[in-house]
């Protein structure tokens, strides 16, 4: 994998075709290879950026003292794209809705296209009982390893506490293997995620940055799986009324990692999003 130094720390990320970028992000305790089966599918003459975000898959530690509450997260994002030199990028959320804060914190000025599958928005944070039983873990003493050991355990990881609520048809084994390998192995990468599952969560605050959006001005997917219970079915069009420039639609045979559960439906909707709003040829 190639790396990048921010204020942070060092970031991870893979890499892959050229032409405008698509950065794909990705939720809590998973890393970029909940992008592995759309990835192949979506077009070419893009330039496609996973980066490994600090948020328990991760295998590097931030630097010790990093603001890793849910505003330092998404001054990591901002950071990312401005190491990189990123311009025009389209920003794909997934899972972890920290990064639609990037208007409200009026750090999006790289950011000229963004979709949303279904992701925390609103009051939504963290979302339902996964999002729940995580902040619960990170309070005991050795909560997160006995969570990621359950994890790994595929009856486990589909009952509704775990991973049951976010994809509809089971994860692989190896995928949750690497996802939990950090968090069993690395007491640093533990304490970057204590330190976002402990942080403080405003309700009136996080709808009122989720609300910002409204003057964000690009183009705009909201790509919504209503079939989930974990990110509300009618967040994906609340999202979509305040974009100034939205289309809304649906995956209906998902659940939150809808990628996973229907890469091929994914990939064309963010074809079509792609070819027609950036600046690359029609195929």
């Amino acid at each position: 994998m190639r790396t990048i130094d921010i204020p942070a720390g060092t970031i991870e990320y893979e890499e892959t075709g050229s032409g405008p970028p698509v950065v794909l992000l990705h939720g809590l305790l998973m890393d970029h290879t909940v992008w592995d089966r759309a990835l192949p599918l979506l077009p070419e003459g893009f330039r496609y950026v996973r980066p490994v975000l600090p948020l328990g898959a991760h295998r590097r530690a931030m630097k010790p003292g990093t603001d890793l509450s849910l505003r330092g997260q998404v001054r990591i994002v901002a950071d990312l794209l401005d190491a990189l030199e990123l311009d025009d990028v389209t920003l794909v959320h997934s899972d972890w809705g920290g990064a639609i804060f990037l208007t409200a914190y009026g750090l999006d000025e790289r950011v000229a296209r963004q979709v949303f599958l279904p992701c925390e928005a609103f009051d939504n944070f963290p979302p339902g009982l996964p999002g729940k039983m995580v902040g619960i873990a990170a309070r005991m003493p050795g909560g997160l390893q006995l969570a990621c050991r359950q994890l790994r355990i595929g009856w486990l990881r589909r009952t509704p506490l775990l991973f049951g609520q976010m994809a509809k048809r089971p994860i692989p084994d190896e995928l949750v293997r690497g996802w939990t390998e950090p968090v069993l192995q690395n007491a640093g990468v533990r304490r970057d995620l204590i330190a976002y599952a402990r942080s403080p969560f405003h309700k009136p605050t996080l709808i009122r940055d989720t609300e910002a959006l409204s003057r964000f001005e690009g183009d705009a997917l909201v790509l919504w799986s209503p079939a989930n219970r974990m990110m509300p079915p009618d967040h994906g069009p609340r999202l979509a009324a305040l974009l100034p420039n939205a289309r809304y639609a649906e995956i209906p045979d998902a659940y939150v990692l809808s990628m996973l559960d229907a890469p091929k439906a994914v990939a064309r909707e963010l074809h079509h999003f792609l070819t027609n709003t950036a600046d690359v040829p029609k195929s």
